[in-house]
Order: structure tokens, then sequence, then C-alpha cells
């Protein structure tokens, strides 16, 4: 798991991200962990890769449940939650 020290480096992972590179973990130190999936446009591709993948099927499915939980934010509410004290040691 890494550890995402601005709000900056948490971006240039997002955008880092691609098709083979689907999910991203990270640590942000006051914050807690983060599991982010990209999900392309194309179901039947995401169908595909959680097929051929039962760790990114896992992920998703607990992504889900945690959801129906109310324990989601979107990824614009987790970079206007975060300050530069949250990337303070």
């Amino acid at each position: 798991m890494e550890k995402v020290n601005s709000p900056e480096e948490l971006m240039e992972n997002i955008s880092n991200m691609s098709r083979e590179n689907s999910v991203f973990q990270f640590h942000i130190p006051g914050k807690g962990k983060f599991t982010l999936v990209l999900q392309e446009e194309e179901q039947r591709s995401i169908q595909a890769d959680v097929e051929a993948n039962p760790e990114l099927k896992a992920m998703i499915e607990q992504s889900r449940r945690e959801f129906k939980l109310g324990k989601a934010m979107s990824t614009s509410e987790l970079l206007k939650s975060l300050s530069p004290e949250d990337f303070r040691s």
C-alpha cells in the first residue's frame, strides 16, 4: 500500500491509471486506507477484467457492500476533504 503525501501526488497516481493498472490502493495519514478502481465506460471490458482477476472481483464486491452501508465517497468528495495537514506525519 502506497503512502500518498499530497493532493498532487494523488492526482498523479490517478492519471497514471490505465486498463492494465486499474486498481490503486493507498494510505493518507489522518484519513485512512483507500482503494480506487478505474472503471471504463464499456461494461463488457470491466466484466472481462473481473472474470479474469479474482482479487479485483473481491475488491469490487467489498466496495459495493461498503457503498450500501454508506461508507463511500466520490473522488471529488475525497479531494475536497483533504488539506495540507493530512499529509504531515
